[in-house]
C-alpha cells in the first residue's frame, strides 16, 4: 500500500468546503494532519465551528480544528451569507459540535507542522481566503520550500468573477493574502471558476448522494440543495457550481482534469479589477510560470468519485 498523500486542509465551511472535507475523510490515500479555519463565507466563530461539525458527522472528532485568521490582511472581510445561509452550512440540521478547538493558533500550527515534518511531504489545500497561508508564509518564510505543492480553489479567467465581474470569491475576499501566495515561489495547482463550473449539482447527481441511504449522505444532498438554488437563480442552469471538492478530487484522480503551466498575478490595487487573477493563459507575457492552473474536468468521473467515497462514511 502507498504511503498517504499528508494534507492540511484550511478552510471556510461552506456546503462545498464541507463535501470536499467528506470527500477527504471518505479516502485512505489522504493522511489529514489538520484542518485550520479561516474566516471567508461566513464568519471565523461559524466556520471554526462548522469545520468540527462536518468532522462529527464523518464520525471523525479525532481530526484536529484549529482557528485561524479572524479577518483578511488589509480589507474589511467580505461574507457570503447570501449564498451559503446565516450559518454557513444551511440546509441539514447539524447539531452543535461537542469536540474541542484547538488551543494553538491556525498560522502557529502551519509553521509549527511545516517545519518539524520531513521537507516536501505536506500538501497545503486551501479552500477559502489565503489569509492563514499567506500569514504563515509572512512569519516564517523557510516554510515555503518545505510545502510539496498548494493545490488551492481560486480565481478564474475565461468565466471572469462570481463576487465581481473580474474577481472570484476566495481571492476578493483577500486578494493581499493571494499576491503573498502567488509570489512565494510554491508549486501551486489552481482550481479556478474555469473549472469548477463544470461540475454542476444536477438534480439526478444530487439524488445520487441521498440514495446512499447514510446520515453523510442525506446532509450531504440537503447541503447541495441549498447551496444551489443560488446559482441557478443567477446563472439559469441545472444545478450550481461545487467548487472546493476539486481540490481533493484532484489529489486522488488528477486525471480528471486538464491543465496548463501558465503565470499568475493578483491585482491588488485597482477597485474596479480587485482580486483579479491575471492568468498569462497564452504566454503573452516573460513572467514567470507559477502556477497549473485547471481548465477542464470529466464531470462525470468527478461526481462517480463523490458518491463513492462519501458513501464510505
Amino acid at each position: 500500500m502507498p504511503v498517504p498523500r499528508k494534507i492540511i486542509i484550511d478552510t471556510d465551511p461552506g456546503q462545498d468546503d464541507a463535501v470536499a472535507i467528506l470527500l477527504a475523510l471518505g479516502s485512505s490515500e489522504l493522511d489529514i494532519l489538520g484542518i485550520t479555519a479561516v474566516a471567508g463565507n461566513v464568519p471565523l466563530k461559524l466556520t471554526e465551528n462548522n469545520a468540527r461539525k462536518i468532522c462529527e458527522l464523518a464520525g471523525r472528532p479525532d481530526i484536529k480544528v484549529y482557528s485561524g485568521a479572524i479577518r483578511p490582511l488589509i480589507r474589511e472581510l467580505v461574507t457570503a451569507e447570501e449564498v451559503h445561509g446565516k450559518t454557513g452550512l444551511n440546509g441539514p440540521d447539524l447539531p452543535e459540535p461537542t469536540m474541542k478547538l484547538q488551543e494553538q493558533h491556525a498560522v502557529d500550527y502551519l509553521v509549527e507542522t511545516l517545519m518539524r515534518e520531513e521537507a516536501g511531504t505536506i500538501t497545503l489545500c486551501p479552500l477559502g481566503p489565503l489569509t492563514n497561508v499567506a500569514l504563515a508564509l509572512i512569519r516564517e518564510p523557510r516554510i515555503a520550500p518545505r510545502i510539496k505543492e498548494i493545490v488551492l480553489m481560486g480565481g478564474g479567467f475565461f468565466e471572469g468573477g462570481n463576487v465581481t465581474p473580474a474577481a472570484e470569491f476566495n481571492i476578493y475576499v483577500d486578494p493581499h493574502a493571494a499576491d503573498v501566495v502567488f509570489r512565494s515561489g510554491v508549486p501551486i495547482v489552481m482550481m479556478p471558476l474555469d473549472v469548477t463550473h463544470k461540475a454542476l449539482t444536477t438534480t439526478k447527481r444530487i439524488d445520487a448522494f441521498r440514495k446512499l441511504g447514510t446520515k453523510v449522505g442525506l446532509a450531504t444532498a440537503q447541503m447541495l440543495e441549498f447551496f444551489e438554488r443560488y446559482d441557478e437563480g443567477k446563472y439559469g442552469t441545472d444545478g450550481g457550481p461545487l467548487h472546493d471538492p476539486c481540490v481533493i478530487a484532484y489529489l486522488l484522480k488528477p486525471e480528471l482534469f486538464q491543465s496548463r503551466h501558465c503565470n499568475v498575478t493578483v491585482e491588488t490595487s485597482s477597485e474596479l479589477t480587485m482580486g483579479m487573477t491575471v492568468i498569462d493563459w497564452w504566454g503573452v507575457t516573460k513572467r514567470p510560470k507559477n502556477a497549473m492552473v485547471m481548465r477542464d474536468i470529466d464531470h462525470d468521473g468527478f461526481f462517480a468519485l463523490l458518491v463513492e467515497r462519501l458513501g464510505r462514511l
